[in-house]
């Protein structure tokens, strides 16, 4: 039986995203172990890939690395989460309710710049060291661009396409679920993969400080107490590894699932 065309179109895409990612990670690494066998770099300070795989294989061997990466990623994953919760009806209240807008604005154009780092010390007065501090900095990093992408999302919903659902009697449910929220989708999955990304900035730079023993960024911060430049980059490799296996099947399916589907955005030409 013969592949349908999209099936084999998307299986041909895949596979040379797949070809693409491959070569752009094995060039990088190339350039990297150049650098290090150069000799302009003491090998302490920076680590051959070998030492580097050595010591990321020793550390998933005896389970500490992936102990480190569960209790950075549950970190993350829960603050992301509750910054989802927060941010994505916040945002489309105030695009679709001026009072809402009103009111939060001014506060939100107060807290957005404070970086999230500053706010460590402070939370860990209120809430200790461990979990609850760490989780907390996750929520207040990752909160602020999915709220601004959500409300401008909504707000640059194209009004012709309001008019035109509400002519052939479209109610506000379906107006809302079937032509604001598909409009918005673009920079709401845009906010989403900001969102991600300022969650891990804040987790490992909270763990550095915050963390009880266990993260990677604990990982990284004990290591460079003891010059292990080898660990600090197996973990850096780590948090790499985690957010491009999430950029590709999470984010990149839900484009795919959602947006790209409905023809709200398309790929780039090759």
């Amino acid at each position: 039986m013969t592949m349908p065309a999209t099936k084999l179109a998307e299986a041909t895409a895949r596979r040379d995203s797949i070809i693409r990612a491959t070569v752009t990670l094995l060039v990088t690494a190339a350039l990297y172990e150049a650098a290090a066998r150069s000799g302009y770099f003491a090998p302490a300070l920076l680590p051959t890939l070998e030492r580097i795989g050595s010591a990321l294989w020793i550390a998933i061997s005896d389970g500490t690395m992936i102990r480190h990466a569960a209790y950075t990623l549950y970190r993350v994953l829960f603050g992301f989460g509750l910054a989802i919760v927060v941010s994505l009806p916040l945002g489309i209240m105030m695009a679709r309710f001026q009072p809402v807008e009103n009111f939060f604005m001014p506060l939100i154009s107060a807290l957005m710049p404070i970086p999230s780092f500053a706010l460590v010390p402070l939370f860990m007065l209120w809430f200790g060291i461990g979990n609850t501090t760490t989780i907390l900095i996750v929520l207040y990093a990752a909160t602020f661009p999915m709220l601004f992408n959500t409300w401008s999302g909504v707000r640059a919903v194209n009004p012709i396409w309001l008019r035109a659902a509400g002519a052939m009697g479209a109610n506000e449910q379906r107006l809302f679920w079937k032509v604001i929220i598909p409009g918005a989708s673009p920079f709401i999955i845009t906010g989403a993969r900001q969102a991600f990304l300022r969650a891990w900035i804040a987790v490992v730079g909270a763990e550095m400080i915050a963390a009880s023993d266990w993260g990677l960024g604990w990982v990284i911060f004990d290591a460079k107490e003891f010059l292990n430049t080898d660990v600090m980059m197996a973990s850096l490799v780590v948090i790499g590894a985690l957010g491009f296996v999430f950029e590709r099947l999470v984010f990149g399916t839900l484009e795919r699932a959602t947006v790209l589907r409905w023809g709200m955005m398309h790929s780039a030409k090759s």
